[in-house]
């Protein structure tokens, strides 16, 4: 259920960067959802979010940079070894020099370099750039 949301929600923010929107809003909301964005802010490549009413289907509202190009979400559940992180980067980032792979660990959601750093593995959620 949360994966076809969040594939959802980047699909609609990458279409909102595409036509220009300073805003958007992204519904219904998932916890791994508001995971991912808290990254993406961390990266810088969104403003700020803000949650409006989690406890129901809730929404957010996302304030844009317009630094992304793309970002997806699998559909389907890759798990990762630590030592693996790095080819799987190199695999599929369009390059080194930017982009983050996002992976769902027993520490919490993190990006695959916080990952390299604590040596944990886990599941792929998805990558932006």
């Amino acid at each position: 259920m949360g994966r076809r949301i969040l594939n959802d929600a980047l699909r609609t923010i990458v279409n909102a960067e595409k036509r220009g929107f300073a805003s958007a809003q992204l519904q219904p909301i998932s916890s791994c959802m508001a995971s991912f964005l808290q990254i993406m802010k961390y990266r810088g490549y969104v403003k700020d979010f803000q949650v409006h009413d989690p406890h129901r289907v809730g929404k957010i509202t996302v304030q844009l940079h317009g630094r992304i190009n793309d970002c997806r979400a699998l559909t389907y559940r890759q798990d990762i070894n630590a030592h693996n992180i790095q080819s799987y980067t190199k695999r599929q980032l369009p390059t080194h020099q930017w982009g983050y792979v996002v992976i769902s660990t027993p520490n919490g959601v993190m990006d695959h370099e916080e990952a390299i750093r604590q040596n944990v593995g886990g599941q792929v959620l998805g990558y932006f750039y």
